[in-house]
């Protein structure tokens, strides 16, 4: 009987230990505004996930420097993709169950966001992405919202980089049978076709490696430039085999192939040249010190990858809207549909589809890194190319 009584003061003692810890806890969330944040940190994309971690980090640490917003702090809770929906799926479950979270950034891929998109708008949590450019995002739900503009965009860039600059009038297209390529090869497609004549148009499977037999057929088709909208990965695979192949024409890809990673695994011999539409940044003082600032917070001297400005734009967005609209699903919504705000990557204002009216710019790889080409989409402003 003694030990039954000295067994229930221990687990009550216990229980009111529980209790108080999760009151400290509770409290000491409620001491922080927290912001969800869904990306591929492992895996086939953590190039992505961690360029949008980094740009995140980079506001909270700017905002909370300054006392946070209305002396409340800033947090981002983490959760790993792994650039899988159904993995997304499950993030976005993690951190509305175990969080009161009313807003979410993420993801990068396009296919996990709109895995992601309908539950959010359903359950009225705010999702911005600073990476997906997929056309079908537009009409996700009036709580979704994207920072970058969209594949129509980026094709139509392509397209008139193709014409106009390097004044190639026959193309190929060679984009991955999914999601990404499948969505942005169209748009190439539409505008290429206005003013050039397009030889090859085939697709490859998200699993294939060995693309020497395609590239065999792509090259008996006598194209000035090859359009492949894919990821680094493969990328980089079609880069090297066509260059061993003896195919030497240009080839443009898409954001999703932006990386150093495209660089290392195709080799800078066989990348050197190639080039890639990428959203745009303006040369600006604001963008000068943030990527200053950048080098100092993570001790490089390697420059920021684009996808880590949009990030950080999206985070500091979403903290404009908290201090107009308050800290709730539906005051963050509101605000963002009315706030104009200046950031780093330009002006960013949302239309009714939560878009964003913003360029393309395009890049070349150049002594083994990315450079910004300078480049007019008007034909009356770009001198004939010799390349």
């Amino acid at each position: 009987m003694k030990k039954k009584s000295v067994f229930l003061i221990v687990a009550a003692a216990l229980a009111i230990v529980a209790i108080m810890v999760s009151i400290r806890l509770s409290k000491k969330e409620s001491d922080k505004y927290l912001i969800g944040v869904i990306g591929p940190l492992s895996g086939e994309g953590a190039s992505y996930g961690i360029a949008m971690k980094q740009g995140i980090e980079m506001a909270i640490e700017e905002i909370n420097s300054r006392g946070g917003i209305n002396g409340v702090s800033l947090e981002a809770v983490y959760e790993d993709d792994k650039l899988l929906p159904k993995e997304g799926v499950s993030a976005f479950g993690k951190l509305v169950s175990a969080y009161t979270i009313p807003v979410i950034i993420g993801s990068a891929a396009s296919r996990v966001t709109l895995s992601i998109a309908p539950i959010a708008e359903q359950q009225k949590v705010v999702l911005i992405s600073p990476i997906s450019t997929t056309d079908e995002l537009k009409d996700a739900g009036d709580y979704i919202f994207r920072n970058v503009p969209p594949n129509h965009m980026q094709g139509k860039t392509a397209a008139q980089f193709v014409m106009h600059y390097l004044k190639r009038a026959k193309a190929a297209i060679l984009y991955k049978n999914y999601y990404y390529g499948s969505n942005l090869a169209p748009s190439f497609r539409e505008y290429f076709r206005s003013g050039g004549t397009i030889v090859f148009d085939e697709s490859y499977e998200i699993t294939q490696r060995d693309f020497r037999n395609v590239l065999s057929k792509l090259k008996q088709t006598e194209p000035e430039v090859v359009f492949m909208p894919g990821n680094y990965q493969d990328n980089a695979l079609i880069l090297k085999q066509a260059r061993e192949a003896g195919v030497t024409i240009p080839f443009i890809g898409g954001d999703g192939a932006f990386s150093t990673e495209l660089i290392n695994l195709a080799g800078a011999t066989a990348a050197e040249g190639s080039y890639y539409t990428m959203m745009g940044i303006p040369k600006s003082a604001e963008v000068e010190t943030f990527i200053a600032n950048f080098k100092k917070k993570y001790a490089t001297s390697e420059e920021p990858n684009v996808f880590a400005l949009y990030a950080y734009d999206a985070m500091m967005i979403i903290v404009k809207s908290i201090e107009m609209g308050g800290y709730s699903s539906e005051g963050i919504k509101n605000a963002l549909y009315t706030i104009e705000y200046q950031g780093v990557t330009g002006l960013l204002k949302f239309d009714q589809y939560g878009e964003v009216d913003k360029p393309y710019s395009i890049y070349t790889v150049k002594d083994g890194k990315f450079t910004l080409l300078d480049w007019n989409p008007n034909p009356e402003q770009n001198s004939p190319s010799k390349q």
